[in-house]
């Protein structure tokens, strides 16, 4: 036999000793997965592997909301801080619910009616719902008053209160922390719609939970027939509870409080039903006294996530600023990034693809000098709409009243006011002190007494 001809049973007897050392590597031994054959003390038994768990060194969670609002209800805030990319696992995801009970409810027994202005009500279960082509989308979610200065007043209320039990809540968690952004799996509504044969004169829409509130929410069909998605999966796998399983809508770019989970009940209607959720909540009160209601669209909106008040710098030299910017109409064409406040502007770099509605990672290299800084991004959508300044946004309220009110004027009354300004998305400042720390730049510019 040739010397250099290779001697195939030898091969197959290194490739099975091999194979033998790589599944040996992680060997099972009475039900504990080790690494050697001393297992450590935290080594997972077979049934731990079963459903994946994080290691112990990684503490990232989230954090209960501010203020009385988490008293009432399920609130948690994602950890922005310690986020990456642009996907928000779901054990991050933020949460809210007006109630402390988390429905758990049987797949199998669960339906979905439609019914209303149609030509055929109907009812699906939800294998019946699986069986209907499906898409898989990517968008953010976010609660209807993220970053509203009713939060900050909490905030510093709860610090008061309790500075031992807040002194790890942070700014960017605790007044931007309820967005967040997945992968959502389901069917479109405009098909299940043309299932059921809307008739002429349907303008709106009614949609229900199933939670022990049976929160609904009215919504323009016109909306409903463009991209809205009853959803059954997030990030892969079935919603979780407290993400409305095992249905919700997923009401892409629009305020939090469409998305309407546990859902049961679609009714195609010709007006809007003006639930509470639509007339004494929700809703945006203007210093003269009135109201705007079904005020949806996100509008464009970035944060530096890295670095921000939940960090400190460890000293002079390179840092790459990293952050999140959506907007509800469109794409994320642009962010720009100040390393001077605001005196000047620089492109940052966008993680492609760049999805639809949806958050968009940026970064942004940073060489620090060690002098006291504030640092900020905006961001443009693809139609040219650009991120305002909080006195900007404030200056949009009062160019709706007649007679107009001043930027100024209107940040003084909210200051006072018992609202949540809604639909909040002014650039947010972090100042960078000689000691590395980080500290928030622009709540903290009102004069807000708790």
């Amino acid at each position: 036999m040739n010397s250099n001809v290779p001697d195939r049973r030898g091969f197959l007897k290194k490739s099975a000793a091999l194979a033998g050392l790589a599944v040996g590597a992680i060997p099972f031994a009475k039900g504990t997965a080790h690494a050697a054959d001393n297992p450590l003390p935290d080594d997972p038994t077979i049934e731990d592997l079963s459903y994946g768990a994080r290691s112990r060194f990684e503490t990232t969670y989230r954090v209960h909301s501010v203020g009385a609002l988490n008293a009432n209800g399920l609130r948690n805030l994602t950890p922005l801080q310690d986020t990456m990319g642009v996907i928000t696992p779901a054990a991050l995801h933020f949460l809210v619910l007006r109630e402390q009970h988390l429905p758990n409810i049987d797949p199998r027994e669960h339906t979905l009616l439609i019914h209303g202005m149609v030509d055929r009500p109907l009812i699906f279960t939800m294998e019946e719902l699986k069986r209907f082509p499906s898409v898989s989308r990517i968008h953010f979610l976010e609660c209807t008053g993220n970053s509203g200065l009713m939060h900050y007043k909490s905030y510093l209320a709860d610090k008061k209160r309790s500075p031992d039990l807040t002194k790890e809540m942070h700014i960017i968690q605790a007044l931007h922390g309820r967005t967040s952004c997945s992968e959502w799996t389901g069917v479109p509504l405009s098909l299940l719609l043309q299932e059921a044969g809307v008739q002429k004169g349907a303008k709106w829409i009614v949609a229900e939970g199933n939670d022990s509130e049976h929160h609904a929410k009215s919504m323009p069909l016109e909306k409903c027939l463009d991209d809205v998605i009853v959803a059954y999966g997030q990030n892969g796998e079935a919603l979780r509870r407290e993400q409305g399983y095992p249905l919700r809508l997923i009401v892409p770019g629009w305020q939090g409080v469409n998305n309407v989970k546990y859902l049961r009940n679609i009714k195609v209607v010709d007006h809007p039903y003006y639930f509470q959720s639509e007339t004494s909540a929700y809703t945006n009160l203007r210093p003269d006294g009135k109201a705007t209601i079904y005020e949806s669209q996100v509008g464009p909106k970035s944060l530096i996530t890295f670095p921000c008040d939940a960090h400190h710098l460890k000293g002079p030299g390179y840092y790459q600023i990293t952050g999140l910017a959506w907007c509800g109409r469109g794409a994320i064409s642009r962010v720009e990034v100040s390393t001077d406040n605001g005196a000047t502007w620089k492109d940052a770099v966008l993680q492609t693809p760049v999805f639809n509605k949806a958050h968009t990672r940026f970064r942004f290299d940073w060489t620090w000098n060690g002098s006291e800084t504030v640092i900020m991004s905006r961001c443009t959508n693809e139609f040219g709409d650009i991120q305002p300044t909080m006195l900007e946004l404030a200056q949009l309220w009062g160019n709706n009243r007649e007679p107009h009110l001043s930027g100024d004027a209107v940040e003084r009354f909210w200051e006072g006011a018992n609202i949540s300004e809604f639909l909040n998305n002014p650039i947010q400042l972090w100042k960078v002190g000689q000691d590395g720390s980080v500290s928030d730049a622009l709540y903290s510019t009102f004069n807000v007494k708790v």
